[in-house]
Formats: C-alpha cells, structure tokens, sequence
C-alpha cells in the first residue's frame, strides 16, 4: 500500500508529469492549483444541488473530469510536450468548448441572459456558483499568465483558454438562474 505522504516535497518542490521535480511557486504549479481550485468549487455547487437539477450536476461532473485531464496538459513542461503528445494521456481539445457554447445558448433561449451586473447571495446554490465563477477567473488569469510565458502547449492552448472564459460565462448564468428557479434568500425590501 502507498502512502499520500511521500515526504518528496517536504523541500519545497512538486512532481510533473515524466517525473520533473520544480517549486511549488513556480507559475505551472499555480496555475495548476488554479484549476484545482475550480474543480473543489464545482464539487461545492454539485454537492448542494437540489435532487431535481440531475441533469445539470451530470453537465458539471463532465466538467470536472475534463478539468483534471486539463491539469495534466498543464502538468507538461515545453521539454516533454512532444512525448505528451504522442502519448495516450487524455488531450484536451474543442469539446468542452462546443458543450458550453450549447449551454450558454440553451440558458439564454430560457430566458437567462446578462442584464448587466449581478450581486452574489441571492441563495445558496447562486452563491456557490458565483463563487465557482470567481474561482474560474482566477483560473483563467494564472493559465493566460503560463500560456504568456510559453508553458502552454500552443497545439491546445487556444482551446483550453476559450474553454476556461466560456465556463466562467456559463457559470454566471447558471448563477442567475438558481437565483430564479430557487427564489431569493430574502425579500427585496428585506
């Protein structure tokens, strides 16, 4: 049996895929824990949905599998990127982006659409989404800071920072319409 606790970044460094150690300062790293981040953040909305949004929890459970295949082309040093390539790993690619297109235009064609700006807590599973939203954001500045730096495989990174900017639009709307559906916390003259 192995352990969690492998002790091998008890010096500051981390492993990447093909086993290069780097800091776990370094801007892979954060981008990684980023997305990670996101991920535990869907994990929250998924966690408090009510029983009859089954469909939408399946929507976000695809999303936080396509999230950890995501970490793993992040997890790719420039060196290694052609073996990762040629390897079987998952690679990311225009999927994500074609079902959360579909989304968006499902939500707005119910009625859900930007009306300028929003303020979070009108319920809980609005807040959680909009938290999840924030988090996507945070996201999407860290992977644009790597891909900047060139630590973003160019034969998918387009892809993964439309992807990344596209689920932070749905999860706005999917907030306004928990908002709806759910009712407020509290009347408008509370």
């Amino acid at each position: 049996m192995h352990s969690i606790a492998t002790k091998t970044g008890d010096d500051g460094t981390t492993g990447l895929i093909y086993g290069r150690r780097v800091s776990k300062t370094d801007p892979i790293i954060v981008a990684n824990g980023a997305v990670d981040s996101l991920n535990t953040a869907l994990g929250m909305v998924k966690a408090f949905l009510p029983e009859e949004d089954k469909e939408f929890y399946k929507f976000i459970e695809t999303i936080q599998l396509t999230l950890v295949n995501l970490m793993g082309e992040v997890a790719v040093v420039p060196e290694d990127w052609e073996r990762y390539d040629k390897s079987r790993m998952p690679h990311f690619d225009t999927t994500l982006i074609e079902a959360l297109d579909a989304r968006v235009a499902y939500l707005e064609e119910k009625g859900f659409t930007y009306e300028g700006w929003a303020t979070p807590g009108g319920n809980q599973q609005g807040a959680l989404l909009d938290f999840a939203r924030t988090t996507c954001r945070t996201a999407e500045i860290a992977l644009n800071g790597i891909n900047n730096k060139g630590l973003l495989n160019p034969a998918r990174s387009t892809a993964i920072l439309v992807a990344i900017n596209r689920l932070s639009d749905v999860l706005w709307l999917e907030a306004r319409r928990a908002e709806t559906l759910y009712g407020k916390k509290y009347p408008a003259d509370f």
